[in-house]
C-alpha cells in the first residue's frame, strides 16, 4: 500500500476504494470510536466503581461492626440491667433534701460519741452541686482534736453509718496538752466530709455543676 493509494481516492466512492486503504480507515474508525466511548463515558464509569467499591469496604466494615454489637446485645443488656440494679441499691442509700439536716446530725453526734472535741462543723451549702442529674453532693468542712484512738473510731463511725459519707482532704497535726512535764501528745485534724442525697425530680433540669 502506497501514498498514492490516499491520493488518487474519491470521497463518494468508497466502495470502489482499495481493500488495504478500506481496512485501515475501518481501523482507524474503531479505534477514534474506542477512544471517544473511553474519554466520555468509560473514565467516568471507572471512576464511579472506585468510589463504589471504596463505600463497599466502608460499609463491609459497618456490616462487621453492627454484627458484633448485635452478637453481643444479650450480654450488655444483662450488663445495663445490672447497673442498674446497683443504681438503684445505691441511690436507696442516699438520703432525700428533707433526711439532709438529719445525716448532718448523724455526723456530729459520730464525732462526740468517738470522744473528739468538735471545733469547725460546716456544712458548705453554697458548694452543693449536682453530679450527673442523679445526685447531689455537700461538703462539710471540719475539725476535731483528740487523741489517735479517737480518730481511728472517728473515721470507723463514719465508714458504718448508714449513708454514703467520703471524707476528703484529710490534715492531721500534732500538738501538746497539759503542763511541761506531763505533756500530752494530741492531734488535730481538718478534713472535708462528703455526703450524697439524690436528686428530686422538681431539682432536675435546674441545678448544673457549679
Amino acid at each position: 500500500m502506497k501514498m498514492e493509494d490516499f491520493n488518487n481516492l474519491d470521497p463518494q466512492n468508497f466502495g470502489n476504494w482499495p481493500i488495504p486503504v478500506k481496512m485501515v480507515i475501518i481501523i482507524v474508525l474503531c479505534i477514534a470510536a474506542l477512544f471517544a466511548g473511553y474519554w466520555f463515558d468509560t473514565q467516568h464509569q471507572i471512576i464511579d466503581l472506585t468510589k463504589v467499591k471504596s463505600e463497599e469496604k466502608d460499609l463491609k466494615k459497618t456490616f462487621k461492626k453492627k454484627q458484633r454489637e448485635a452478637a453481643t446485645l444479650p450480654q450488655r443488656e444483662e450488663q445495663l440491667a445490672q447497673i442498674e440494679s446497683i443504681l438503684k441499691t445505691l441511690i436507696k442509700k442516699l438520703p432525700g433534701k428533707a433526711q439532709v439536716d438529719e445525716l448532718i446530725r448523724d455526723i456530729t453526734q459520730t464525732v462526740l460519741a468517738s470522744g473528739l472535741k468538735q471545733e469547725l462543723f460546716e456544712p458548705q451549702h453554697k458548694n452543693e452541686k449536682s453530679e450527673k442529674d442523679v445526685y447531689v453532693t455537700l461538703p462539710i468542712k471540719l475539725r476535731v482534736k483528740g487523741n489517735y484512738h479517737a480518730f481511728g473510731k472517728f473515721v470507723s463511725g463514719l465508714a458504718a453509718m448508714n449513708r454514703i459519707v467520703t471524707q476528703h482532704n484529710i490534715s492531721i497535726k500534732s500538738f501538746s496538752k497539759g503542763s511541761s512535764k506531763k505533756n500530752k501528745l494530741m492531734l488535730e485534724m481538718e478534713m472535708t466530709a462528703q455526703i450524697y442525697r439524690y436528686l428530686e425530680k422538681e431539682e432536675e433540669g435546674k441545678k448544673g455543676k457549679k
